[in-house]
């Protein structure tokens, strides 16, 4: 049995929130579904909220303090990320817009991840597809196709999820473990271009 790591991030505010709780209910259908495919996993959260200050110091220093650092580590380390944020304006919020802008820019690549939002109102609802996944793509990580969204009133079900909700965490859950369970166990082999010379580099030498 291989052992996978999950980072989770959520960027909910408050204590409890709505975002940490589906950000929890993504995490434990995906170790379940890991499990199901013969992997084990372990789990690291990354509450945004206690980084908020950290996270303001490195935009204008450009450097990270310890415990960011270790937020920032676990993020870029995981075999899969599983990313959820409030809707702030129609689209995630600044505080988690911020800590995918302090990562490397190469950081996530190949990296399979879990899009989570949560809002009011369903008016909400697109935000996945048309703020977080160009994001990702940026990034160049791997968003699985089903994206969960959860407004008020979803959570209002059976053991407190309605049941459409209960059936997208699944299968956007069996989809991040497909793609994590198919990986190497090193997150992955180093870029072969990484230390390519610039243009600019190679005339220098004419």
């Amino acid at each position: 049995m291989t052992t996978r790591t999950l980072a989770v991030v959520s960027a909910g505010l408050s204590t409890p929130s709505s975002t940490r709780l589906l950000a929890d209910r993504l995490t434990a259908a995906t170790v379940a579904a890991l499990r199901e495919r013969g992997d084990d996993a372990t789990v690291e959260v990354v509450e945004l909220r206690t980084h908020a200050r950290d996270l303001a110091d490195h935009l204008v220093t450009g450097f990270a303090n310890e415990s960011l650092r270790a937020a920032i580590d676990t993020v870029v380390g995981a075999d899969g990320l599983i990313a959820v944020t409030p809707v702030f304006s129609a689209s995630y919020s600044g505080l988690f817009k911020t800590f995918f802008d302090v990562l490397d820019k190469e950081s996530l690549t190949g990296t399979p991840v879990l899009l989570g939002a949560t809002a009011g109102t369903a008016r909400h609802s697109l935000v996945i597809e048309h703020a977080m996944r160009p994001l990702f793509a940026y990034l160049r990580a791997i968003p699985v196709p089903t994206g969960v969204f959860a407004a008020s009133e979803d959570w209002a079900g059976a053991g407190g999820v309605d049941a459409e909700l209960a059936r997208r965490i699944d299968r956007a859950a069996g989809e991040l473990a497909d793609l994590v369970a198919g990986r190497p166990a090193q997150r992955r082999a180093a870029d072969p271009f990484a230390d390519v010379p610039s243009f600019e580099e190679l005339l220098r030498g004419h």
